[in-house]
């Protein structure tokens, strides 16, 4: 049974992770069409200091947006806003901490951010890792599930009125989710979210990347019911060298290192298909779709299962405290 547990989801894992660079081999990256300038419009990118969430910074400032970069790591946050605001002269960034690990923390980023009275009309839940260790946070969920998803469905819900204040019909706040072709290889378990029974890094990593293209669709369908100016998609960036591999095992850390080189996105490259979601032309209006390479996929049957994303989103707003709309 212990083989099955965790065993198999490494195998599914990496199977995920082969397709994809088969994909990179034989496929250009997607290049970015033409964007419409964002002047005087606000975002917030979570875990925007390095990798393609400081590239999605980037670009977005580059547009003329104010982008406040949402992260846990001052220093590296002051750098990256200075980066930026060096390079960018029509748009601005800002560094504002929040940890994603701690539901007290969501609440304090949301709160001071609210209290400015500032308008949100893009939030892109970038932050996340990959394959660690066993470990709990302070309110005692399991790492990958928290940092990767509950943190952001909390995040989201409590800046859902200024999403929906800040869009109009003809120009909709966006949100923009960051899951993973490794979504395929998840499973839900209801009844042990927080991995409680036997633990996998491989499968802990892959439920929460199912858990937020499951959030996606759930939050879409709500949003289109109320007739609210604000959609909602999934990304997946693609195989990208960022130090999200940083905690593979060593033998596929050290294959990964020229294969990376070679056929892996740039931060740039995998940023761009969240920039995409969050800005372009084409997208406007568009919600509920699961986007890669810059394109409408097809994801996992299971993120259709609509029972399965009721069953989430409760369990969710139980965990976080929130109650239900």
């Amino acid at each position: 049974m212990w083989l099955l547990d965790v065993f198999l989801p490494f195998v599914r894992l990496y199977l995920c992770g082969f397709k994809v660079l088969v994909y990179q081999m034989f496929n250009r990256s997607f290049t970015l069409p033409v964007l419409p300038k964002q002047c005087g419009r606000f975002a917030i990118v979570t875990g925007g200091t390095r990798g393609m969430g400081f590239e999605t910074a980037k670009h977005l400032a580059s547009l003329g947006m104010h982008v406040i970069i949402a992260g846990n790591e001052r220093e590296e946050g002051s750098a990256a806003v200075r980066r930026i605001n060096k390079e960018c002269s029509e748009g601005k960034a800002e560094f504002v901490f929040v940890d994603l690990t701690s539901l007290t923390s969501v609440r304090r980023f949301v709160q001071a951010f609210r209290d400015r009275g500032l308008p949100l009309h893009v939030l892109i839940n970038n932050a996340g890792t990959m394959l660690v260790s066993e470990r709990r946070t302070e309110d005692g969920f399991e790492l990958h599930f928290c940092l990767n998803y509950l943190g952001h469905f909390l995040l989201t819900n409590l800046l859902l009125d200024v999403l929906k204040k800040s869009g109009r019909q003809s120009c909709c706040s966006r949100i923009v989710n960051m899951s993973s072709a490794t979504h395929y290889a998840g499973e839900i378990d209801m009844e042990d979210l927080n991995r409680r029974r036997r633990y996998s890094s491989h499968a802990a990593y892959a439920q929460s990347k199912l858990a937020l293209v499951l959030f996606t669709y759930y939050l879409q369908e709500q949003l289109v019911a109320g007739g609210f100016p604000v959609t909602v998609n999934a990304v997946d960036p693609g195989m990208v060298d960022t130090a999200l591999y940083d905690n593979l095992w060593s033998l596929a850390k050290m294959l990964k290192k020229p294969v990376a080189k070679v056929f892996f996105r740039t931060p740039a490259e995998g940023a761009s298909v969240s920039v995409y979601a969050a800005v372009a032309a084409e997208m406007e209006g568009v919600g509920g779709c699961y986007l890669y390479n810059g394109e409408k996929t097809q994801s996992s049957d299971v993120s259709y299962d609509s029972q399965l994303q009721v069953k989430l989103w409760k369990k969710s707003c139980e965990l976080v405290g929130l109650q239900e709309p």
